[in-house]
Parts: structure tokens; C-alpha cells; sequence
């Protein structure tokens, strides 16, 4: 029977970023995350590659010798089955209801229903800065704001749920990640959904954005660093009067964000924040 290696650790809240940019590097199918009531993250990965797994053991021991991490086999089978027993509906604000497949018979039917499977890959919905984006796109939706005629991009689309839920409501446009398992994921997550025809997806950051291209609304839920890396890339593919939404970043670290984008001439933006997350909309 096939064996996982489980990984688990424990940071402070104030390596949250460092932490999240080494795992991208080194388990970028997904991890987990649990606030603890201390002000501390509870991580937990799991892989098949054992050698791999031993090497991220090390680095960890060797960055954070703090962090009692520890690590033990479990059996691959009750790693999916878990996710049965975890998963649960989700309603981000007043227009979009996340649902696991096994559960479509439990759906309300005045909610626009997302479909993703959940797995160890990116975004099913439940981490803060997802729920905030997805309601930011469902109240622009209802005051009228996003029209079926627009187009967008979901920059580090990971499943791809961004880009699902805004070709739920008529929208076309693109989503693109730097790592290619999470466009294989979105794509099995896109045609679960049955919106192939109004999402195109590429592996790549804002290298992979024709030079050319500009959208109606522009999504990036990614971190802080990036978001501040990318603003000299990412304002040019605004159309006038666009939308912007960001995410993935902390409430402390927001104003930095902002300011990254506001030396480029953009307004300031208004702000989300869901416990410790944070959204910025330009609006």
C-alpha cells in the first residue's frame, strides 16, 4: 500500500510570508495552514517522494530549529478520504456557494454554485483572501459593476476558482500560474464547471500576459513581495476605470501594497480585511 510522508511544523505568525514563499518552492501541490491560539501557524504537508520530503524536513530544521518539526508515514488512502470528512459548503458573500462534487445535492439554488475538488493542490475557498476576492467580485456583481461583456485576468490562478467564478457570471478572460500542476488542477476545475468555452489558461507570471492585452478586471492573489514586484506589470493591462482586486497579503502589510500602485498613479484603494487578511479593491 502506498505510503505519504506527513510533515508537521509550527512557525510564528510573523513568518507566515517567509514560510508560505519557501513551501511554494518546495511542496507547491499545497499544504495546510491552521491559525493556533497562541499567534502561531500549525503546517502540515504531505508528499509521496521521500527523499524530497527529507530534504524540506532538513531546511526547515535548518531555517526554523524552532518549529518542533516532525514527520511520520500514513497510509495514501486516508489522506483522500479526509477530505470527505473536512470539507464542508461554503458561501463566500451573497452570490457564490463553493461546493465539493459529493455535495452538489446540498447546493441553494439562488447561489452561483463553484465546483473544485478538493485535493492537495490550490484554492478551494475556505482561506480568507479567497472568500474576500470572490465576495469583492459577487458585490461588484450585484451593484452592476462587472457586465457579462467585460474581461478579466486571474493572475496565480491556482485551481482556477477566481476565474471560475467570474466565468460563472458571463465574464471571458484568461488565468495564469507559475507552476504547471496548479493549470492542470484549474483546467480539470474549469471543465468541472463547464465554462472551457470563456476561460484560456498559461503557465507563467505577468511574462505570460500579451504585451498588448489589457481587461476590465484584473485578479491577483498572490503575497505581498510579488504583488510589489508585478505593480509595474500589472497597472499596463488595466483598461481606464478597470477593477483591480488584490490579495494574499496580511492587514500589516497592505498600506506597502498600496503604495506600490499608487506611485503608479492609481488611487487609493479601499480596503477588506478578514481576520488577518486583507483584500485592496480599485474600483
Amino acid at each position: 500500500m502506498s505510503q505519504l510522508l506527513k510533515i508537521e511544523f509550527t512557525l510564528p505568525e510573523s513568518e507566515i510570508d517567509s514560510c508560505s514563499v519557501f513551501l511554494g518552492e518546495k511542496a507547491a501541490h499545497g499544504w495546510e495552514e491552521i491559525p493556533l491560539d497562541d499567534d502561531s501557524i500549525y503546517y502540515t504537508i504531505h508528499l509521496k517522494d521521500h527523499p524530497l520530503a527529507m530534504n524540506i524536513v532538513d531546511e526547515i530544521n535548518k531555517r526554523w530549529p524552532y518549529s518542533g518539526c516532525k514527520f511520520g508515514e500514513i497510509e495514501e488512502e486516508n489522506w483522500g478520504l479526509a477530505w470527505k470528512d473536512f470539507f464542508v459548503p461554503l458561501m463566500c458573500g451573497e452570490v457564490f456557494e463553493i461546493l465539493p462534487p459529493w455535495m452538489t445535492d446540498q447546493k441553494h439554488e439562488h447561489m452561483t454554485h463553484i465546483i473544485i475538488e478538493p485535493k492537495m493542490a490550490f484554492g478551494t475557498g475556505s482561506h480568507p483572501t479567497t472568500s474576500l476576492c470572490l465576495e469583492l467580485i459577487g458585490e461588484l456583481k450585484n451593484k452592476g459593476r462587472i457586465k457579462k461583456s467585460m474581461n478579466f485576468m486571474d493572475l496565480g490562478t491556482g485551481s482556477g476558482i477566481l476565474a471560475i467564478a467570474m466565468a460563472k457570471i458571463g465574464m471571458k478572460g484568461s488565468g495564469v500560474d507559475i507552476d504547471p500542476q496548479a493549470v492542470v488542477c484549474a483546467r480539470e476545475n474549469i471543465k468541472a464547471n463547464n465554462v472551457e468555452d470563456n476561460i484560456t489558461l498559461a503557465v507563467g507570471s505577468a511574462d505570460a500576459i500579451s504585451t498588448d492585452a489589457k481587461y476590465d478586471i484584473f485578479v491577483a492573489n498572490i503575497l505581498s513581495g510579488p504583488l510589489m514586484e508585478l505593480s509595474t506589470d500589472i497597472v499596463p493591462h488595466l483598461k481606464e476605470n478597470g477593477i483591480l482586486i488584490l490579495s494574499g497579503l496580511l492587514e500589516e502589510q497592505s498600506e506597502k501594497v498600496a503604495e506600490a500602485y499608487m506611485n503608479l498613479g492609481l488611487p487609493e484603494p479601499e480596503q477588506f480585511v478578514e481576520g488577518e487578511w486583507a483584500a485592496l479593491l480599485w474600483s
